[in-house]
């Protein structure tokens, strides 16, 4: 679930994965793998991500693969799961703000 939780992360603050492997100086490729799951981001990435976005490391562990509890797991997923949804809509909000606050800019500009 870290694959899904960092890539929303990076999409909310709108930066590609070039800007953000150079901030938090890993290589793009890493950073793609670790968004598309075929990598596990290991403590150290994770603090950076943590510093970088100026959130605790604990918010991140959320998104920890599993637990030895199931009981616990279960609803650790559920709720990660719904703080991605949340995190996705408002960048999706955002976006389309910004593009409504774009096409407004364009029409008062036109003669």
């Amino acid at each position: 679930m870290y694959d899904r939780a960092l890539k929303t992360l990076r999409q909310y603050h709108r930066l590609s994965q070039s800007d953000l492997a150079e901030q938090l100086t890993i290589s793009r490729s890493y950073l793609n793998e670790i968004e598309k799951g075929k990598k596990t981001p290991s403590l150290e990435v994770l603090t950076k991500y943590a510093e970088r976005f100026d959130i605790p490391l604990s918010s991140l562990m959320l998104f920890a693969e599993q637990s030895n509890n199931t009981k616990f797991d279960k609803t650790r997923v559920f709720f990660a799961d719904k703080a991605l949804k949340m995190l996705s809509w408002l960048a999706d909000e955002e976006e389309d703000e910004n593009e409504q606050s774009t096409q407004k800019k364009i029409t008062s500009n036109s003669p």
